[in-house]
């Protein structure tokens, strides 16, 4: 499904409904809002299916921000992260999702924590999965170097600065992100925008939103797997200290990488599950 936001269109769906019946009417429900990762190569898709999950207790919302998976294109040089921020505001007003939980994953993350800064009093919680506030060349190499070995570092290195890598060779980082990673099925399920490539990895190596953390002003999860190499533990503490003070609920969660919902189902979705039934309280 499309909707016209903010000049451009954006492409949505949804898992389970918002009003349930209960015992004196209709209930209404939380409505977790999803952004994805990326840039260029990620949309909603490695969300599904199992995110369904979540609509036990809430609402899902997918969301492909502009210019990716199934969302209008536009104007490469005209993205940027901010943009995008105001998107997931604009989108949540147009729908007339009051007070969402809005999550965002690795690059999702750093959407999330602008809309959060940018738009205070918006959101009823915000989760930040897998993400950081700061890029760090030195950070991501290190943790490659620290759950790959030395080959496996100096290719992350290369990537993430900007270099050239092989498919193959993109392969042995991509492994290193956890115990488990979206399978080739998942992969090919994504809508990829070769076209913002350059765009988004220049405003990805410029990426620093820490002095604007304190402009938050909901409940904040902010969840990392322990054998995360690229948004490592270090990322994580970094943004809870950053917030205001009482906001951050910081889980490190043990045996999980990147895509923790992949690796410790059954202690991931009761945290996640909790954080949102809380929100709502």
């Amino acid at each position: 499904m499309h909707v016209e936001v903010n000049g451009t269109r954006l492409w949505f769906d949804v898992d389970g409904p918002t009003l349930v019946p209960s015992e004196s009417g209709m209930r209404e429900r939380p409505v977790v809002v999803m952004v994805h990762g990326g840039p260029a190569t990620w949309d909603h898709s490695y969300f599904k299916p199992w995110f369904g999950r979540l609509a036990e207790v809430a609402q899902v919302v997918y969301l492909d921000l502009r210019a990716h998976g199934r969302s209008a294109r536009g104007s490469e040089a005209e993205w940027t992260f901010e943009r995008c921020a105001d998107d997931v505001r604009a989108f949540c007003d147009v729908m007339g999702i009051a007070r969402p939980i809005v999550f965002g994953h690795s690059m999702g993350g750093f959407v999330v924590m602008l809309y959060g800064a940018r738009h205070p009093g918006h959101a009823a919680g915000l989760v930040l999965q897998s993400t950081f506030a700061r890029y760090d060349l030195e950070r991501i190499e290190d943790g490659f170097r620290r759950f790959g070995g030395d080959e496996v570092g100096e290719l992350a290195r290369r990537s993430y600065g900007g270099g050239e890598v092989s498919d193959d060779e993109w392969g042995l980082v991509f492994r290193t992100f956890g115990p488990n990673v979206p399978d080739p099925e998942a992969l090919a399920r994504r809508v990829a925008n070769p076209d913002l490539s350059e765009r988004g990895s220049e405003l990805f190596h410029r990426f620093d939103v820490v002095d604007q953390l304190v402009r938050i002003d909901v409940p904040t999860l902010v969840s990392v797997g322990e054998l995360d190499p690229v948004t490592p533990v270090e990322a994580a503490r970094e943004i809870a200290a950053a917030l205001p003070p009482g906001l951050a609920r910081l889980e490190v969660l043990p045996g999980a990488g990147h895509f923790p919902w992949l690796d410790i189902a059954d202690v991931y979705w009761p945290i996640l599950g909790e954080f949102v039934r809380q929100t709502q309280e």
